[in-house]
């Protein structure tokens, strides 16, 4: 640019120097008025010229961009070739800023958290799709508006506020029915916030769950050790006291406890197991009658020649999977059937092929049977519609979770008809993938 400069200050040396020379003769010939004339004619001439190159150079500024430069010789011509390759170099550089500021904010959309930022005056500048869901915002109409008169959550505009962004703030969203944010605000730039939001719904549901669990898990422990607390006590206080009959009944209750204890653990672990994900067993194909035969029997032998006990074959085939897990849903669903059907009920386990190639597993009781509003939450770790009665038949309120899990790594699925007083039917829906022919 110096030398563009430079060589206009020459160039226009150059012109008048010439103009001078040219003058000369005619002030030779004609005398110093007409001299003079001449000399002040040609610099009029070269000041239109330049004012006319000028008012070019003005008229292209107020084009749009990107509009060619007017083309012109001598230093004009020089100057406006400077002007262009600068121009061009700021359309190249505006360019590049462009498209890295694109790129920035596809990936700021992309973002599963919400991206949003504030001016110095906390008006919002600009805010990605997450953060729209997350505040109820509306980026058609809400840009240039003041944060705190679209979010009116008295502690994030407290948070807001207050300057001191140390900690993320957690806010239960006002328009987003049942989200739970964790906000944090970051300064930066010249008086500018950088607002990111995080939906940690999931996260406080499953610590509520785990604290829900461990207090279950405590009180379901709890009682049978505090009966055998209560029954070794009692023995050790007064042992002569008892007779052999007396001695053997706690003995025998005290064991019943053990073994809900000891039931209720292995139930733990094997949820334990399948909640985290851990790798499935190696699968197999379950010859389905056999499994049929087995659980048929082990559901008599449960019952002790209480409950009349069917089985009903409707076509074989091969289930493929673990025959370990499929063995204990299935039994899991028979032995409810058997210890919330009362004395002299009938339970019937089935089987049949569908017409779409998939496999149907059924348990059937006329047991005490279940309201429609404890249906959904019948899969819940220690959910007991009655849980005196639960108790009383040996259960751990974990069996029907287990079976969800299971069901869900075999890509099967559970549905449940009951009605009060008229028994369960508890259905098991297997794709035709998961089965093939004898």
């Amino acid at each position: 640019m110096i030398r563009s400069l430079r060589y206009v200050w020459v160039s226009a040396v150059v012109a008048l120097t010439l103009l001078m020379f040219l003058s000369l003769p005619v002030l030779v010939a004609a005398g110093v008025a007409w001299g003079a004339a001449v000399f002040i004619v040609g610099l009029i001439a070269l000041s239109a010229h330049d004012r006319y190159q000028l008012h070019r150079l003005l008229a292209w500024t107020r084009e749009p961009m990107g509009t060619p430069l007017p083309t012109a010789r001598g230093y004009w011509g020089r100057a406006f070739a400077e002007f262009e390759r600068r121009s061009r170099q700021s359309y190249e550089v505006r360019d590049r800023l462009t498209h890295a500021l694109g790129r920035f904010q596809s990936a700021s959309q992309a973002m599963p958290d919400g991206v949003l930022y504030l001016s110095g005056a906390g008006t919002i500048e600009w805010l990605n799709v997450r953060a729209e869901q997350h505040f109820g915002l509306d980026r058609a109409h809400d840009l240039g508006a003041p944060m705190t008169h679209l979010v009116r959550n008295p502690e994030f505009v407290r948070y807001l506020q207050s300057r001191h962004y140390g900690e993320p703030l957690v806010m239960h969203a006002g328009r987003g029915a049942g989200l739970t944010l964790q906000v944090q605000v970051i300064p930066f730039g010249e008086d500018q916030y950088l607002v990111l939001s995080r939906d940690i719904s999931q996260l406080e549901r499953l610590e509520t769950m785990r604290r829900d669990f461990v207090a279950n898990v405590s009180h379901e422990l709890r009682t049978p050790l505090t009966v055998i607390d209560g029954f070794l006590e009692t023995l050790s206080d007064g042992l002569d006291d008892f007779d052999h009959d007396e001695v053997h009944r706690y003995l025998v209750l005290a064991h019943e406890q053990s073994g809900r204890m000891r039931r209720l653990i292995d139930d733990l672990l094997t949820l334990s197991v399948l909640e985290t994900g851990a790798p499935a067993p190696v699968e197999e194909g379950v010859d389905v009658a056999d499994l049929m035969h087995e659980v048929h029997k082990e559901t008599e032998l449960l019952s002790g020649g209480r409950h009349t006990v069917t089985m009903k074959l409707e076509g074989g085939g091969v289930l493929h999977g673990s025959r370990k897990e499929l063995h204990s849903a299935v039994a899991n669903l028979t032995s409810n059937a058997v210890r919330y059907t009362p004395t002299g009920g009938h339970v019937e386990i089935g089987w049949r092929r569908r017409a779409d190639g998939g496999g149907e597993f059924w348990v059937q009781d006329d047991g005490i049977g279940i309201e429609a509003g404890h249906i959904p939450r019948l899969t819940e770790r220690f959910y007991r519609v009655d849980r005196g009665r639960s108790r009383e038949t040996g259960g751990t309120g974990l069996g029907l979770a287990i079976v969800k899990h299971i069901l869900t790594r075999h890509q099967a699925e559970m549905g449940v008809q009951s009605r009060p007083g008229a028994g369960s039917r508890f259905t098991v829906r297997f794709p035709p993938a998961r089965i093939t022919q004898d």
